[in-house]
C-alpha cells in the first residue's frame, strides 16, 4: 500500500485557495478592499518568506465566515469554485491525482487552508481525504477561530498522523509516501515521506530538493 500527499496552493492548483477567496470576497463587497485588500496581500507576503504567523492570519481569513448565514457562504463558495479555482486546476495536476488515484494509493490533500474553502475543491479532484485546518462550528454556524493544531509547518505531520491514527494506519503501513509541495514551510513534511517531490518550488524549496536529490517538476502548462 502506497500513500500519496498532495499540497493544494500553488502545487496542485496554479495558484492560492486561500488569497483568491480574500480577493473573491472583496469583488462581491463582502469584504471591504481598501481594509482587507492590503491586509491579504501582507499575509500572502509573509507566508512565502516563512514568517507568517499562522493564528494571526486565521484571525483574518476565519472571521468573515463567523459573519454570514451557512447558506450564503455555500453559495459564494459555488460562483468561487466555477470562476476562481477550475481555471487553476490544470490538466497536469488532476493527470497526475488520478494516476496515484488509479493506482490504489491513500490519497489526500495536506493544507493550511481550512476545510471549508478546500472541502469543495479536494472532492472536484475526487481526493477522498482532507487533511486542513478545521474552522470552529457551534450548531451548525462558523465560530471564527480555528480548531485544533493547523495543518502548517510541522502542524502537517501532527494531523497526519492523527488521520492516519483514525484510519488504523501509520507511516509504517505504507511500502512508500509521496508529498508533493511548493513551499519551502512544507519541509517538516516533505522530509518524513519517503519520496518529496518539489512542484514549481520557491526559490528555499528549490534549492534544498537541489541539494538532497529530490525529484522536481511542474503541474503548469
Amino acid at each position: 500500500m502506497e500513500l500519496v500527499l498532495f499540497d493544494l496552493d500553488n502545487t496542485l492548483l496554479a495558484g492560492d485557495s486561500d488569497f483568491e477567496w480574500a480577493q473573491y470576497l472583496i469583488s462581491r463587497g463582502v469584504l471591504d478592499k481598501e481594509v482587507y485588500e492590503a491586509r491579504n496581500q501582507t499575509f500572502f507576503d509573509q507566508y512565502k518568506a516563512g514568517t507568517l504567523d499562522i493564528f494571526e492570519f486565521l484571525d483574518f481569513q476565519l472571521k468573515p465566515l463567523a459573519r454570514h448565514s451557512r447558506e450564503q457562504l455555500d453559495a459564494w463558495h459555488q460562483e468561487f469554485m466555477d470562476t476562481r479555482i477550475r481555471p487553476m486546476m490544470t490538466p497536469q495536476s488532476v493527470a497526475l491525482v488520478n494516476k496515484h488515484l488509479d493506482a490504489g494509493a491513500v490519497v489526500a490533500i495536506v493544507t493550511a487552508t481550512n476545510s471549508f474553502v478546500t472541502g469543495p475543491i479536494a472532492r472536484a479532484f475526487r481526493i477522498p481525504h482532507l487533511v486542513a485546518t478545521i474552522p470552529a462550528q457551534e450548531n451548525g454556524a462558523f465560530t471564527g477561530k480555528p480548531r485544533g493544531t493547523p495543518a502548517f509547518k510541522g502542524g502537517k505531520i501532527e494531523r497526519v498522523e492523527a488521520w492516519l491514527e483514525s484510519l488504523g494506519l501509520c507511516w509504517g503501513s505504507f511500502q512508500r509516501s509521496w508529498f508533493y509541495s511548493d513551499s519551502h514551510n512544507d519541509l517538516p513534511l516533505l522530509g518524513k515521506v519517503s519520496d518529496p517531490v518539489a512542484v514549481d518550488p520557491d526559490d528555499t524549496l528549490r534549492a534544498h530538493a537541489t541539494t538532497l536529490g529530490w525529484p522536481v517538476i511542474s503541474l503548469r502548462g
